[in-house]
């Protein structure tokens, strides 16, 4: 799990980038099934998988991209940054036991309203399986840290 680290919108520059690492344990899977009510069997059942293009189970590509709110909530920019919105393109399965690597870069910033443009990606291996792009409201030291109302 990351530690937290705040970063405010003055922290911040164009080409920061943070990553996660984690491998996908059929446990997560079942968790995400079990709190999103996600119960579709290519997730949830080997024998119902095993007829699929895929051959086996794979994570719900929700899943997959919780991962990238991971990074934002917690590191890049950290507490206090507000969704705005989210891009993605789902590229390829993610399957029980894969190790997802997250990337997270800072790739634009509107200092007029604290916005920050974050490129973001999904891989295992060297296979994007997700990408998209996120942005995000940063508080900003003048705010004492609290997010800006206005979105």
């Amino acid at each position: 799990m990351l530690p937290l680290r705040m970063l405010y919108f003055e922290d911040l520059s164009v080409g920061m980038t943070e990553t996660l690492k984690k491998v996908i344990d059929a446990s997560d899977v079942v968790g995400f099934a079990e709190v999103t009510g996600d119960r579709n069997p290519i997730h949830l059942s080997e024998h119902f998988a095993a007829k699929t293009p895929f051959g086996t189970r794979i994570a719900h590509g929700l899943y997959t991209a919780s991962l990238i709110s991971a990074v934002l909530g917690t590191r890049l920019p950290g507490p206090g940054a507000i969704y705005i919105s989210q891009t993605l393109n789902f590229r390829a399965p993610v399957k029980i036991g894969d190790t997802v690597d997250v990337s997270v870069v800072v790739s634009e910033l509107m200092p007029e309203k604290f916005r920050a443009r974050l490129a973001c990606t999904c891989s295992v291996g060297d296979e994007v399986v997700l990408d998209g792009e996120a942005w995000v409201k940063v508080p900003s030291k003048d705010s004492g840290g609290r997010p800006l109302p206005r979105i």
